[in-house]
Order: structure tokens, then C-alpha cells, then sequence
């Protein structure tokens, strides 16, 4: 075969392939478009295409199918504890008097069954905890948590502890969050009134928040007003506006 024969062949063997290269690239590039637009004339639910929201809501199966009460946390040593940073002032924007302040308890059937100021949480068994505290921002901070797990707080109500789920909301309305009755009976899930060995400052939740190192902070919520225990889904703050309702980690 001859030179010219040679390059007349490698010519036409790269017509065919850039042909071939540009339908298939053609065609990824409209498969891609056509997804995309599946997902966006998808009906909304909570504010995304309803696809997205099932996406949420299977890692929210799997995380509790991998849950377990023994599963804890990394914990670390207090002197790795650090600053944490303010980060969401839904319900805490105003400062309170901290002592009138008290927290409602809501039973299942949606009556008030309790209300207890602060001194009576600081009657239940004290713990601390050093734990990595995660933003679903992307960022974290190791700090030391103390107060005492909600199991206890719990155990004074027994005949609501079965519920799905417990809600939790500020004194205000202004910020809310639902959490299953298995992550917040975990031995890691808190109701604090410290941070650092200090007490709580009002932009931190004083003078109780909730923190659990089995989800992202937005689920943490400070300064609570009101629990409730219930067999409905709670509503939740960034929930409703497009994040996975579980966080989980």
C-alpha cells in the first residue's frame, strides 16, 4: 500500500470517527437536557421537583435503616474543644428573660401535658459529650456539649415516648424541626444548657437546645419553646424549603 493510499484510509477512518463521536456526544447532550427538564416540569413538593424530594427521601430510608442505638459518634478529647461559631439566628434574632422562660410539652392527641422552666431539666442527670458539630454548609467545629440526653427528659412521659416522632420549636414559631423517635432517644442526642463549660449565650440557644451528633445543625434547633411528641411527621423549617428532611449523618 502506498503513502497516499496509507493517509486516503486515515483520513476517512477519522471522518467516521468524529462523525461517530459527534452523535454520541449529541445524543448525551440530549439526554442530559431532556432529565434536566423531566426534573423541572417535575411537581414541586416542599419546594423542589418531587423527583429531588424522593431522592431525600430514600437516603432518609437508608439512613434509618442503618440507624442503631449503639452507633455513636466520634467523641474527642475536651481540650480539642473549640469556639463554635453563631451561625442562624432563626428564633434567637431577640433576646429573652431567661428566667421566665419555660419550655411546653404537647402529648400526641395535641393538648398541653406539661411546662417546665429550666430548673427542672437541671434536676435530671447531667452529661457531657465532645463532639464534632457539622454544618451542612460544609464546615464543623469539635466542641463540648453539656446537658442531659432526651431519654431522660423522656422517661417522665412515658406514655408519649412511643410516638414517630417529637417536634421542637422555638418560643417564637419562628424555627421548628421534627426528628424520629430513634434519633432522639439516642444516648448522644441532648438537651443542652452548656457549651464549653459555660453557660449556653442566647445567640447559642440558652437556656436549652437540642443537639445530636447523628445530624447536621440545622436539625439542632436552640432556644426551645415547645416539644412535642406526635405520630405525625413535625413539620420542619429547611424541610419545607427544599433540604432532606432527615440530615442525617
Amino acid at each position: 500500500m502506498t503513502a497516499p493510499e496509507r493517509k486516503q484510509i486515515s483520513e476517512a477512518e477519522f471522518r467516521i470517527r468524529s462523525r461517530r463521536s459527534f452523535l454520541t456526544g449529541g445524543a448525551a447532550v440530549a439526554a442530559g437536557l431532556y432529565g434536566w427538564r423531566r426534573i423541572l416540569d417535575d411537581e414541586p413538593v416542599d419546594r423542589i421537583p418531587g423527583i429531588l424530594r424522593s431522592m431525600h427521601e430514600r437516603n432518609g430510608d437508608i439512613w434509618q435503616a442503618l440507624y442503631s442505638p449503639d452507633r455513636m459518634a466520634p467523641t474527642f478529647d475536651p481540650s480539642d474543644a473549640r469556639r463554635l461559631r453563631v451561625n442562624g439566628r432563626h428564633g434567637v434574632r431577640e433576646e429573652i428573660d431567661l428566667t421566665t422562660w419555660s419550655a411546653q410539652v404537647i402529648g400526641s392527641q395535641g393538648e398541653q401535658i406539661g411546662e417546665h422552666p429550666i430548673a427542672d431539666f437541671h434536676t435530671l442527670p447531667f452529661t457531657e459529650m465532645t463532639v464534632e458539630h457539622k454544618c451542612v454548609e460544609g464546615w464543623s467545629e469539635v466542641v463540648t456539649w453539656g446537658g442531659t440526653p432526651f431519654a431522660n427528659f423522656a422517661a417522665s412521659y412515658s406514655a408519649e415516648a412511643d410516638a414517630d416522632y417529637v417536634g421542637l420549636q422555638t418560643p417564637d414559631g419562628d424555627y421548628y424541626v421534627g426528628l424520629e423517635r430513634d434519633a432522639m432517644l439516642h444516648p448522644q442526642t441532648l438537651l443542652a444548657w452548656e457549651l464549653n463549660g459555660e453557660p449556653l449565650t442566647q445567640l447559642h440557644g440558652a437556656p436549652l437546645r437540642l443537639v445530636t451528633p447523628l445530624k447536621y445543625g440545622i436539625k439542632q434547633l436552640k432556644r426551645i419553646g415547645r416539644i412535642e411528641f406526635t405520630d405525625t411527621r413535625p413539620p420542619d423549617y429547611w424541610g419545607e424549603r427544599g433540604y432532606d428532611y432527615y440530615s442525617g449523618l
